[in-house]
């Protein structure tokens, strides 16, 4: 089960790739400035991964016009999500929980999907300035995309 709403949010320094290299991105960073929305998906180049992360990429000022930054995040590693970044056009970053440590922090990490072992579930969660988590969802089924009308409306608070 997903971390709930009302939880402190685990702090994560996650990696992130982008032509200037490999970069870390720490949540708290956000703290005391702006919220934050983690999309946790299954596996980069997924037919359902691309149309999710494109979707909130093509609405990204959706999300920066309430203060929020988005994080896509995978346990693929970050010269792959790079690419998928590239070829996707997408305007937010993702990240590497190649180590999966976020991932098991969080509560979203199946045991095995189709015979992957330790894939992330499509999750979403909402952080407020304060490091707590006001939204929470996430699904055993890789195909269910995250509610985004409701995770904006956690965003207007």
């Amino acid at each position: 089960m997903a971390l709930a709403t009302g939880t402190q949010a685990p702090d994560f320094t996650l990696k992130t790739k982008n032509a200037d290299g490999l970069q870390d991105v720490t949540l708290s960073d956000n703290y005391g400035k702006q919220k934050t929305v983690l999309l946790f998906f299954p596996l980069a180049f997924t037919s359902v991964c691309m149309e999710e992360m494109c979707s909130v990429s093509s609405g990204i000022q959706d999300y920066t016009s309430l203060n929020a930054a988005v994080y896509g995040i995978s346990v693929d590693s970050p010269f792959s999500q790079e690419k998928m970044a590239q070829v996707d056009g997408l305007k937010f970053p993702l990240l590497s929980d190649f180590n999966k440590e976020v991932s098991k922090a969080y509560d979203v990490l199946f045991e095995d999907l189709l015979g992957f072992k330790g894939v992330s579930k499509r999750s979403a969660f909402v952080i407020d300035e304060n490091g707590s988590i006001v939204y929470s969802e996430s699904s055993d089924d890789p195909k269910q995309l995250p509610d985004f009308e409701a995770i904006k409306a956690a965003l207007k608070g």
